[in-house]
């Protein structure tokens, strides 16, 4: 129970942990508006504390709280990043190749084209030759 600085007096609340939720609803419900030495009890559960920062400028816990933790976040960010950026150059690296071997195939295709000889085409240009 916590005390008053001043008086050293208990200040009228407790708090009472429990492991399972199921015997602190128990708790609530048999405690809450009981009598004990004659004063009405109240019983809620127990608000996080509050602390500044955060959103709305309140946070639950302090800033060093997570610090053990931040330094390892941070490098894992950074390695996700590296593997992003050398994914994202694989996958160019074979596209552009994709890229290649499809023109070069596309090249080749027009030059056996070409290759095949016309007949119309020879009769064109030996019309052309003879005037």
């Amino acid at each position: 129970m916590p005390l008053d600085q001043a008086t050293q007096k208990h200040r009228g609340f407790a708090f009472i942990t429990y492991f399972e939720k199921e015997d602190a609803a128990a708790a609530m419900d048999n405690m809450h508006n009981g009598e004990l030495y004659g004063r009405v009890l109240t019983v809620n559960f127990a608000q996080p504390q509050k602390i500044k920062g955060g959103e709305q400028g309140w946070a639950s816990q302090a800033v060093w709280a997570d610090a053990d933790t931040w330094f390892e976040r941070q490098q894992q960010e950074e390695e996700m990043k590296r593997l992003n950026a050398e994914h994202l150059a694989t996958v160019s690296a074979a596209e552009e190749a994709e890229r290649k071997k499809l023109k070069e195939v596309r090249e080749g295709e027009t030059e056996a084209d070409d290759a095949v000889e016309d007949p119309m085409a020879a009769a064109e240009a030996e019309a052309l030759k003879a005037s």
